[in-house]
């Protein structure tokens, strides 16, 4: 199973850096800012940098308009050798972000086919009426025809590119809007000259294992559990988790999803959650849940930030960090200790990544599931998650103890050996 180790810390670049909003002709050296947070990945528990978009584009990453080529606010092809380098010596593996299903306005090809309309290039890009394509209504980001071989050949190019530069995998934004036999025929031909790249599809709703299944990618980022976590426990509805689980479980039978409780995307979940006390909750699900999980940046600090529908919306949950962890504030050390303690058990406990998950106990506010180690039913962890005002009645089977967290009122505990 490619990655399945794999604790993912996530990080946004231009964000992280405090890059300039749009392009800039100078090169400025910043990727290596980088660096001086790869021991903190490792004191975290995880192994794999996960990097937003780090080539060229136009603003905020998802505009591509060179997939060969670091952003010029970030550094260069040597900044990025360095950093994959440094994160070698740390066993740290990196996880990079590919936009394939559009690109920028100034996309070399685009230009072409904008301006020739006899160019081979017009084949490049999808049309809308009299128009071109676009991602759900973005102007600035034209729709690629994933009908066209040429462009098939290009991001199988681009992908095996930077795996030989030394990335291990790729996020695929926006994957959902991509047919599913253009992925097949990309992640055969990378998987074919390198077999262990580990290819995760950004999909939002949907059949998740059937697009796994067509698609050939090794998983698909698990909105349905992020949003039955902060939802569930907002409004002290557990069945919402309890039918995200048993939906997880099914997953599971035939790929391992890749599970989340924050990202560029939306509210940082310590802004979702009505109450800071149910964080703890939170977290316990992401890494007691089987799957793929991942920390964005910032979570593990219980850094807060709202996504808003408004030009610069997403500046709150993308914001600059510190040059270096040591300059973090004190307020996020009970966080940071928190997600340390369960990253920890994850380790001691490697088949959680795909065991067998079942739900044993189910009240509005009370929630108790079991997750086995798949080739040994009797290796396993029991999970409470306490939403009362009293404490949980739920009694320790011998030979087990809390292995975190209490059974106390508005408590979680993980149980186990």
């Amino acid at each position: 199973m490619r990655f399945s180790d794999a604790v993912l810390w996530h990080v946004y670049p231009l964000g992280f850096v405090g890059a300039e909003r749009t392009a800039q002709p100078a090169v400025r050296h910043r990727l290596p800012q980088m660096t001086a947070w790869l021991d903190y990945v490792v004191e975290l528990g995880a192994n794999v940098l996960q990097l937003g978009p780090v080539f060229a584009s136009e603003s905020h990453g998802y505009d591509t308009v060179d997939h060969f080529a670091i952003d010029a606010r970030l550094g260069d092809d040597a900044d990025f050798d360095a950093l994959v380098a440094a994160a070698r010596q740390r066993g740290i593996r990196l996880v990079l972000d590919g936009v394939f299903n559009h690109v920028g306005r100034s996309f070399p090809r685009f230009q072409e086919a904008s301006t020739d309309p006899e160019s081979r290039a017009r084949r490049w890009f999808r049309r809308e009426g009299d128009g071109w394509a676009t991602f759900e209504g973005h102007d600035a980001l034209v729709a690629l025809n994933h009908d066209e071989p040429e462009v098939r050949d290009h991001v199988v190019s681009v992908m095996r590119h930077w795996l030989d530069r030394g990335a291990s995998g790729w996020r695929l934004d926006a994957a959902y809007a991509v047919p599913t036999s253009f992925w097949r025929a990309v992640a055969d031909a990378v998987h074919e000259s390198h077999p262990d790249a580990w290819l995760l599809g950004e999909v939002l709703h949907g059949a998740y294992a059937a697009f796994v299944g067509d698609s050939g990618l090794d998983s698909v980022t698990q909105y349905e559990l992020w949003k039955a976590v902060w939802s569930g426990l907002n409004d002290r509805n557990l069945f919402e988790l309890a039918h995200a689980l048993r939906r997880h479980a099914a997953m599971l039978e035939s790929f391992v999803p890749t599970t989340f409780l924050g990202n560029h995307d939306v509210t940082r979940i310590a802004s979702a959650l009505r109450e800071p006390w149910l964080l703890h909750h939170a977290v316990t699900v992401l890494f007691t849940v089987p799957g793929h999980p991942v920390v964005y940046a910032g979570d593990e600090q219980a850094f807060t930030g709202v996504k808003e529908e408004r030009a610069g919306g997403d500046d709150e949950v993308r914001p600059p960090f510190p040059a270096t962890p040591g300059e973090l504030s004190a307020l996020g050390e009970p966080t940071l200790r928190l997600h340390q303690r369960l990253i920890g058990l994850r380790r001691r406990s490697p088949w959680l990544v795909n065991g067998v998950l079942t739900v044993e106990r189910l009240e509005n506010e009370l929630l108790v599931y079991r997750v086995a180690n798949r080739g040994d039913p009797e290796q396993a962890l029991t999970v409470v998650l306490n939403l009362t005002d009293r404490p949980a009645a739920v009694p320790v089977p011998s030979g087990r103890r809390i292995l975190e967290g209490g059974l106390g009122p508005r408590e979680a505990a993980v149980i186990g050996d």
